[in-house]
């Protein structure tokens, strides 16, 4: 599949980051992380996979929300979790 044709790329709507400052979920638990993602869906801000609670991955499934983007600076690319690919 092109990744062009991901028809979850439907779901990609301008969002604001909801908390700027890092992980929200992270900020919550008094957790850490390593990088963050932007949920492209909602403007949720979570963890990455390296991150013990993969917070981004967590909430792609629980939301249906499956397309992300790097949240850290000089990074621009997108990640769908259901097709496990850049998009």
């Amino acid at each position: 599949m092109s990744t062009s044709q991901d028809p979850h790329l439907a779901l990609v709507r301008p969002v604001t980051p909801r908390t700027p400052q890092g992980c929200e979920d992270c900020l919550r638990i008094g957790s850490s992380w390593v990088h963050l993602r932007l949920c492209l869906t909602c403007g949720h801000v979570g963890c990455c996979d390296s991150s013990p609670n993969r917070h981004a991955r967590a909430h792609a499934h629980a939301e249906e929300h499956p397309i992300i983007r790097s949240f850290e600076p000089g990074e621009d690319w997108r990640w769908c979790f259901v097709h496990e690919a850049m998009v």
